[in-house]
């Protein structure tokens, strides 16, 4: 059985589904195009697919001990700039490879109901929701996709990276992503004219002065070696000139690597905030939105997905993350909700690059140009495939 070849073969089809996804990109759990495609297309390889918590998707095939095999589905909410004659046209856009993602676990589906005969265990397939805003693996976790897996895997699309298309990054036993917080701070103030400051408490004074106060975490409180980003990217308040703000809103997030560090930053960044707005007056009050923990890879999977994508791609074609980038793991900084599953069931993340710099592909992932080389998704489909057959 030739994996890769079959998966090969299927060019044609696995790019049709990528383009269709691509023009009909939906976002966070509002995904009735997206999900309504995908379900017709496993209906229609003898799959009987189920809702699994708000909107994602769930299908198995073989039987006997699970092993689950998930791909994100979800979308940004960016006006597409690609200049891809499927672009879409919604202002959404598979800025982040989700389309990708969604067309490799279709195409893997398809090979593994043709060879489920062959399966020595259950596979799992779960479409997920709402990664973008780190909410979707929670929510099925939740739902109960987990119950009876045993191992998990997933697959992230790389583009404007110089590794040839196709290749893949195993990642390296332990943390490959970052915890990740969204927050907000709200500072309340008291109005008054702004002929007469004396008589009001600002809060714009307040929050602006709190935003740098915040910059001292990273740079006087932090070992360098504890990989931690605090960013504020948002700030609102005030409605007039003459007028000074009653209320104003600080919003940001938090990386952190390490569970203990992300929960110091977190006691330090309510601190700081209350204390600060003391200072000028006012009072402040931090909101934790919505996050994901680290994502954790495991030491057999890692070894074992290693093996299997070498035995599919050759040995020069398969990296791991410790090869390429040692222990510098900051150089990888965004988050991945996976992490919800990782931290249940040993769990394996792998990259796999999807455009070359020098062949056209230089806009990173979340760009309003980003594109992806459709060359690396029988690859993502044969990798998922070649998983559950031979691990």
């Amino acid at each position: 059985m030739d994996i890769l070849k079959e998966s090969k073969e299927m060019q044609a089809e696995l790019t049709a589904w990528r383009r269709y996804l691509h023009a009909h990109a939906e976002t966070g759990f509002a995904l009735n195009e997206t999900t309504a495609f995908i379900k017709a297309e496993l209906v229609k390889m003898g799959y009987e697919p189920q809702t699994c918590g708000r909107a994602g998707v769930v299908a198995e095939v073989g039987a006997g001990e699970i092993f689950l095999l998930r791909a994100d589905m979800d979308a940004l909410p960016i006006p597409e700039k690609s200049g891809e004659k499927f672009a879409c046209k919604s202002g959404n856009m598979h800025a982040c490879g989700h389309d990708m993602h969604a067309t490799m676990l279709l195409g893997a589906a398809k090979i593994l109901k043709a060879h489920e005969s062959e399966l020595k265990r259950k596979v799992r397939l779960l479409f997920q929701p709402a990664e973008e805003t780190l909410e979707g693996s929670k929510d099925c976790v939740e739902a109960g996709v987990l119950q009876g897996v045993k191992g998990a895997m997933m697959i992230h699309s790389m583009t404007n990276v110089p590794i040839p298309v196709g290749c893949a990054v195993v990642s390296s036993p332990g943390v490959s992503a970052p915890a990740a917080d969204f927050f907000s701070i709200e500072v309340k103030g008291k109005s008054c004219h702004g002929s007469a400051p004396w008589n009001g408490v600002d809060a714009l004074t307040a929050a602006a002065n709190i935003l740098l106060a915040l910059q001292e975490i990273p740079a006087r409180e932090l070992n360098p070696g504890g990989a931690a980003v605090l960013t504020i990217g948002e700030m609102k308040g005030g409605t007039a000139s003459n007028v000074i703000a009653d209320s104003a809103i600080l919003k940001g997030t938090l990386r952190a690597y390490d569970e203990e560090l992300r929960s110091l930053i977190k006691e330090r960044l309510e601190e700081i905030a209350a204390a600060v707005a003391k200072a000028y007056r006012a009072r402040a009050k931090v909101t934790y939105e919505s996050g994901c923990p680290t994502l954790v890879n495991d030491e057999t999977l890692s070894e074992q997905m290693e093996r299997v994508g070498k035995e599919l791609l050759g040995e020069r074609c398969v990296f791991t993350s410790k090869a390429l980038q040692g222990d510098a793991k900051a150089k990888s900084g965004g988050s991945e909700d996976f992490a919800y599953i990782s931290q249940r069931v040993p769990s394996i993340m792998v990259a796999l690059a999807a455009g070359e710099p020098s062949k056209g592909y230089e806009y990173p992932l979340h760009h309003a140009k980003v594109t992806f080389d459709e060359n690396a998704l029988p690859v993502g489909a044969a990798l998922y495939a070649a998983v559950a057959l031979k691990i």
